[in-house]
């Protein structure tokens, strides 16, 4: 059976020839080797213990239960369940819908995954960043901020339900482009149209990626894959032009600076050195104050682009007029080519010094006229044109009121008084888990806004969550404030003493990492050749499987069933078994059937 590290190395090194085809795709999904290692991939999600449709979860994993997938996929009777769903909370207050796949399916669509990802992940464009391996909202973002020095328009770009509005036909052609294996289409026609159960009625999906769905983001790539090759061409055609034109009032000084600086050189006196220095550095003080480019050269444009998932940001060198045609050809194409829709209560037109919204981040270009000496000693506006990426002051305000963890009251002056509160629902946990609820939400903010160029500014968030946390615990313990700061205090630091399972006395202190910028990278250069070292990792899982080995009674020459638990700390250590599993650090446990089904039945002790 062949390696699945050399199977996938195979196909990504045709990867990123698009005129490529793969023919025989869909016999791979023969290797039980790749399927042990998709297990390997998705086993720790601890949504796995849901059960889908089919009562089923990853519980009693066998090799059985694997062949029986193969042999179903063999002779195509192999038909995924429609998935549950359910509903979570959006941030506008709408409801999400989700769905929640059988883990059979989980396990096959990890398989093509795997294929989808080998197969396109070399041949995409450096500008898209979403659902991709090394790759991140960080790296959309920070190529943004190289490239789309000195534009004058932006447009954000948003299209309207676009995992919900996906068109399978479309889908489907997109892929037939390069996979020549009629198999393998059907068996993504099949998750593209599984449907849904919603309070037990069967509804089909029409349109659509599967909901909740592995193979769902690498769907979603290629198809967008076709907007990132049409921008392409679209730019070749846009940019014109290989240098700006002077600025005619700058090229007129420049002129008269050169002419100063030669009599300067050939001067003898120091009296007519000094003038001549003077009358230099005036010129030098007023080149300050216009631009030395012309920023209405119409023989000069540039248009650059950046993509995560189904939100993009186009940046436009060029007038109004411009970056209005681009909107309305990328309005066409998507219509047209992908048959979606633009949002257009977000899909805008802002001036470069306005400020528009990306990931998250409010994202402009500096007008600047802070000088720096450059390499030659000369006085530059080192700002002026290039993009600056902001923390929006309101989302970290949002944030702390979806927290619990801040009050506004006004002031006298009618101004908004940010305050901190209890958190009350949190005063009947473990101080530990008080203290890494505040850490955790911390880091999490911190570390999402950590390139922004006023990322100190979350300090303020610190500052809230620090007191709101002094609250929460004085909240707890029914005393002052004052009181539990100098409870908590350690040091210079905050923080709560514990002890572990072993019995030892430890320290966990407050968030104390700072809040200063850490920029993740200073190049745009940011896709990588795709990395098969983590197809290299030996499938541990798949081993204890096929030892035939029970780990409990050491029964050998048998079949064995993963028993898999949602969370290590549920297990309280009453029985032998739990005490086995905590011992290991593990949350799956390798049993024969016998001892499967006594421990489900409660009589394995």
């Amino acid at each position: 059976m062949r390696s699945p590290i050399n199977l996938l190395s195979s196909l990504q090194i045709h990867s990123s020839d698009r005129s490529y085809t793969f023919e025989r795709l869909y016999r791979n999904l023969y290797n039980r080797e790749l399927f042990a290692l998709a297990y390997q991939n998705i086993y720790a999600s601890q949504g796995n213990m849901t059960k889908g449709t089919d009562g089923k979860n990853i519980d009693a994993m066998s090799l059985n239960r694997i062949d029986g997938i193969i042999a179903s996929l063999k002779d195509e009777s192999y038909q995924p369940q429609p998935s549950r769903r359910t509903y979570i909370p959006k941030k506008n207050g709408k409801m999400r819908p989700l769905g929640i796949p059988s883990f059979d399916d989980k396990l096959v669509q990890e398989c093509v995954r795997l294929l989808l990802e080998a197969v396109y992940e070399g041949g995409f464009a450096k500008t898209s960043h979403g659902f991709r391996p090394n790759h991140s909202c960080h790296t959309a973002l920070s190529q943004a901020q190289v490239c789309f020095t000195g534009v004058k328009w932006f447009v954000e770009g948003d299209i309207k339900g676009f995992f919900d509005n996906i068109n399978h036909e479309v889908m489907v052609n997109i892929l037939a482009e390069r996979i020549k294996d009629e198999r393998f289409l059907r068996l993504i026609r099949k998750f593209l149209r599984a449907g849904y159960l919603e309070d037990w009625q069967y509804h089909n999906t029409y349109s659509g990626t599967p909901q909740g769905g592995i193979v769902s983001p690498i769907l979603a790539n290629i198809y967008l894959d076709k907007l990132d090759k049409f921008m392409e061409e679209l730019k070749k055609r846009f940019d014109k032009g290989t240098v700006r034109a002077v600025y005619p009032e700058s090229y007129e000084l420049e002129k008269k600076r050169g002419v100063l600086a030669k009599k300067l050189r050939n001067a003898h006196s120091e009296e007519e050195k000094g003038k001549l220095i003077a009358k230099i550095r005036e010129l030098d003080s007023k080149r300050l104050t216009m631009p030395y480019s012309d920023p209405f050269d119409t023989s000069f444009r540039r248009l650059q682009y950046v993509r995560y998932a189904d939100d993009f940001l186009v940046g436009v060198i060029g007038s109004k007029e411009d970056a209005i045609a681009i909107k309305e050809q990328i309005k066409v194409f998507v219509a047209d080519t992908l048959r979606l829709e633009l949002s257009d209560e977000k899909t805008l037109i802002t001036h470069s010094e306005k400020k528009a919204r990306f990931l998250g981040y409010d994202i402009f270009v500096r007008r600047s006229t802070a000088t720096k000496r450059d390499k030659t000693g000369r006085l530059c506006r080192h700002l002026s044109g290039t993009v600056c990426l902001e923390m929006p002051q309101e989302l970290m305000r949002k944030k702390l009121l979806e927290y619990g963890a801040m009050t506004i009251e006004k002031t006298v002056y009618g101004k908004d008084n940010w305050k901190a509160k209890s958190r009350y629902h949190l005063k009947d946990n473990d101080d530990l888990e008080i203290l890494d609820q505040y850490n955790s939400e911390i880091r999490g903010f911190r570390n999402y806004y950590r390139i922004a160029n006023n990322a100190a500014h979350a300090s303020s968030f610190g500052y809230i969550m620090q007191y709101s946390m002094f609250k929460t615990f004085a909240t707890k313990y029914r005393t002052s404030m004052s009181k539990m700061i100098s409870r908590l205090r350690i040091g210079k630091d905050f923080g709560v003493h514990f002890t572990d399972k072993k019995g030892k006395t430890k320290t966990r202190l407050f968030y104390n990492d700072g809040f200063a910028r850490k920029p993740v990278q200073k190049t745009a250069a940011v896709d990588a050749i795709p990395s098969t070292v983590k197809y290299s990792s030996k499938t541990s899982l798949m081993d204890r499987l096929s030892a035939g080995q029970c780990e409990l009674c050491g029964k050998t020459d048998c079949e064995i069933e993963i028993h898999h638990i949602r969370k290590l700390k549920d297990l309280k250590g009453v029985n032998y078994w739990e005490r086995f599993m905590i011992a290991r650090n593990r949350k799956t446990l390798a049993l024969c059937v016998d001892c499967h089904k006594k421990l489900h039945s409660g009589k394995l002790n």
